[in-house]
């Protein structure tokens, strides 16, 4: 569910009997997918597929239990080279993210003002947000290459009279952490869940404005890599996220590495990474549970006939952060429980930090499962925007006439893949979470029996979340 969707509807009902994972997911009762600007209602069979999949991730762990620790450590450390290769330098890559990213204001400011042929809030929700977010896992740390903010504050550093190895003009204060990308990150999701517009261009474009220009003064302020890895939201986001990718680069050399190997090798992250990780799950979340029926219910809104965005501002504001709260306290609980299990001695509050960036793969799951349909749709939005960016009547790509495709949205076959795609995505991250949960107690604790009884809280939350994140996929949701 991002900003601005349509209404389209589509009802099909049969069974399916195709395996989907190697626990055998199957499928059966019913269940909903949507896309842009509304939900797109697909009823299929989904009861024994939530089971299964619930089912499939605590088997997962259950045979953790008989892998040798040695084997975790192999894992953690393997390394296959791939070769070596030309990158592109960062700031010939922020120069041109940069120029684009003024044009897409630009176009913002005087283009179409219809989200869906404004070029500004496609980039942003459906480019940046979504398939950015995916490539950057597949990838490696993309982000870091084409950041559109380091090529102006290096160029305003210049007219300072500075140079980019200089000394920052103020010291990062240690208690500030990983704070301001908190709030940024809180804001975005905001913004994103709960404005009234988060897609009008106009709006957009002013909002990424003040945004930048808070970026900009605050690496002028800090410098640009503590200010970038600590309180840029979108950089400590994505830069987490390029943790999960089995591609690594060092140097100028590939390698191949097991994904999220290195959250393993990570250190513990301070109460300010670990909300902010939760964040991110919460944030992605609640936005599959805000338009189910369920959740307008809550509020005595008929879902049939939704008022708009104006009659749950505040409903969905307290929503956003009660499903931070309730994770955060969950998370904390789990960690808690599994430290007096696993009877080590080791300190709670260290391994909060520890184990928390093994959510991300969680995390990853729902935002590829949850934004799946938005992105095969509003991708060619984003390309037809694209191809007349300034609504001015120019045919920059030989598009014009050219219409988005639907129909496969209406197709029982091609909705039967998009499910097990989704159901791939979030019961795969969860599987991948409890590998790199595991990974990191082998790491902390060295003895299985050990790291297996430390983690027995945490996957039951992670079977629980699984139970949920399947549930809201199926759940009707509001157009």
């Amino acid at each position: 569910m991002t900003a601005g969707r349509t209404s389209l509807s589509s009802r099909h009902q049969a069974f399916l009997t195709a395996a989907t994972t190697a626990a055998g997911l199957s499928f059966a009762a019913p269940a909903a997918a949507h896309t842009t600007e509304g939900g797109i209602v697909l009823l299929l069979p989904t009861e024994y597929y939530i089971a299964g999949g619930t089912i499939a991730v605590a088997l997962t762990f259950l045979l953790l239990l008989f892998v040798p620790a040695r084997l975790f450590h192999c894992l953690v450390r393997w390394r296959k080279r791939l070769g070596s290769g030309p990158a592109l330098p960062p700031l010939i890559g922020s120069s041109i993210s940069f120029a684009v990213l003024i044009a897409l204001l630009i176009a913002g400011l005087i283009g179409s003002r219809d989200p869906l042929a404004n070029p500004l809030p496609l980039a942003v929700w459906t480019l940046f947000w979504i398939g950015l977010t995916i490539l950057q896992a597949l990838s490696g740390d993309i982000w870091a290459v084409i950041n559109p903010w380091i090529a102006p504050y290096r160029l305003l550093l210049r007219l300072l009279g500075r140079t980019a190895d200089a000394e920052p003009l103020l010291r990062y204060p240690n208690w500030l952490g990983y704070w301001p990308a908190v709030l940024g990150f809180l804001a975005f999701g905001w913004f994103e869940l709960v404005d009234l517009a988060p897609a009008d261009p106009e709006r957009l474009a002013f909002a990424l404005v003040i945004y930048t220009d808070i970026t900009l003064v605050g690496m002028i302020l800090f410098g640009e890599r503590v200010w970038l890895s600590k309180a840029e939201c979108f950089s400590v986001f994505l830069g987490f996220i390029a943790r999960l990718s089995p591609l690594r680069r060092t140097g100028g050399t590939w390698s191949l590495a097991f994904p999220g190997a290195t959250l393993a090798e990570a250190g513990p992250l301070p109460l300010s990474g670990v909300l902010f990780v939760l964040l991110t799950l919460g944030t992605v979340s609640f936005d599959g549970l805000d338009r189910t029926f369920w959740w307008l219910d809550l509020g005595g809104i008929n879902p049939l006939d939704f008022p708009g965005r104006s009659a749950v501002t505040g409903q969905n504001s307290f929503g956003l952060l009660a499903m931070w709260a309730a994770l955060s306290g969950a998370y904390a609980v789990a960690i808690w429980l599994g430290q007096r299990l696993s009877r080590t001695g080791a300190d709670s509050g260290t391994a909060l930090g520890a184990f928390v960036l093994s959510i991300l793969p969680i995390s990853l799951g729902y935002h590829f499962a949850h934004y799946l349909t938005t992105l095969m749709v509003n991708g060619q939005y984003a390309v037809l925007a694209l191809n007349d960016p300034f609504a001015r009547g120019w045919n920059l790509f030989g598009l014009e006439g050219r219409h988005v495709i639907v129909s496969f949205l209406a197709d029982f076959d091609s909705v039967a893949v998009i499910w097990k795609l989704q159901a791939a995505a979030v019961v795969g991250g969860h599987i991948l979470a409890l590998a790199i949960a595991h990974m990191i107690a082998v790491e902390r604790y060295g003895a299985t029996r050990a790291a297996f009884l430390s983690q027995i809280p945490l996957a039951a939350l992670m079977v629980a979340y699984t139970l949920f994140g399947l549930w809201l996929l199926a759940a009707p949701s509001a157009g």
